[in-house]
């Protein structure tokens, strides 16, 4: 009767996850972003070429990156990313986001209140200088009445319940944000096995196995595009297509550590083994 008594109570316990990063201290979250310039982030737009931040689109005000076009006479398809320096495979990204102001002319209608974040992004330096958007997974923000944390796929797939999903683009369970809110959010990424996309630490929108494939992406190498290969990493990458918005508080936690418990560089929510970081017990 015991034994059962404490079966049934486990079963009744909510159940967690080991490895659940929602308790990491501060101090294990690198940030990106040090709220003053551009330091280690690089910027790609269409029919330019690498780094070269055509009429300041990418700039810093009030510490947060603000995408603006205010010294453009018109968009261009001047489609735009600013990609952190660094190539990830396990992580948590987070940040905060907020749109402002009026979609630049020329600029695409579905482009209205909508921006996002790439990420698993081919390195910046192999996009061609015409190509409008890099080989990646897009975690979407969107407001004007609509869901945000949906998730689009230039030149990638993803499967959901064992099936890849056909559509472009796949609804988040988020609620609607006004127009000019900041959202904070966070994208859990685990290698090529499995992303998170995630409001406030709540699950809105989940999937599997990011592959390279399908279409949407133009004007690509077709050497990098090399469909059926699993995605595992890869760059990050803030978006910019006509409609002015603002980033902040821009913060990274590595999934990918020590996994020795004896060792001081040991965290409970690693979830992919690099022994490189253990320091000396």
């Amino acid at each position: 009767m015991r034994t059962l008594a404490l079966l049934l109570t486990l079963l009744i316990l909510p159940q967690t996850d080991a490895t659940d990063w929602r308790s990491a201290p501060r101090e294990d979250w690198r940030d990106l972003f040090n709220g003053r310039n551009l330091d280690g982030w690089v910027v790609k737009l269409a029919h330019h070429e690498l780094g070269d931040n055509y009429a300041d689109t990418f700039r810093v005000e009030n510490g947060a990156i603000r995408v603006m076009y205010d010294k453009y006479d018109d968009f261009g398809e001047r489609f735009g990313h600013l990609f952190y320096n660094e190539r990830l495979s396990h992580y948590v990204l987070a940040l905060e986001y907020r749109f402002f102001g009026e979609q630049m002319q020329g600029g695409p209608d579905y482009a209205r209140l909508n921006s996002g974040v790439m990420f698993h992004s081919q390195a910046p330096e192999t996009i061609l200088k015409d190509q409008d958007w890099p080989i990646s997974v897009e975690a979407q923000f969107l407001a004007g009445k609509r869901t945000t944390m949906n998730v689009c796929t230039p030149g990638t797939e993803i499967f959901m319940k064992g099936e890849m999903v056909k559509e472009h683009c796949t609804d988040a369970t988020s609620k609607i944000y006004a127009d000019d809110e900041w959202v904070a959010v966070e994208v859990e990424v685990r290698g090529a096995e499995s992303v998170r996309h995630m409001i406030g630490g709540e699950a809105v929108l989940s999937y599997e196995k990011p592959t390279i494939g399908g279409g949407v992406a133009n004007g690509y190498d077709p050497a990098v595009k090399k469909d059926g290969t699993a995605l595992g990493d890869g760059y990050i990458g803030l978006q910019a297509e006509s409609q002015p918005v603002e980033f902040r508080n821009i913060r990274l936690l590595n999934l990918s550590g020590c996994m020795d418990q004896a060792s001081p560089a040991y965290r409970a929510y690693f979830v992919h083994r690099d022994d490189s970081r253990c320091t000396a017990r």
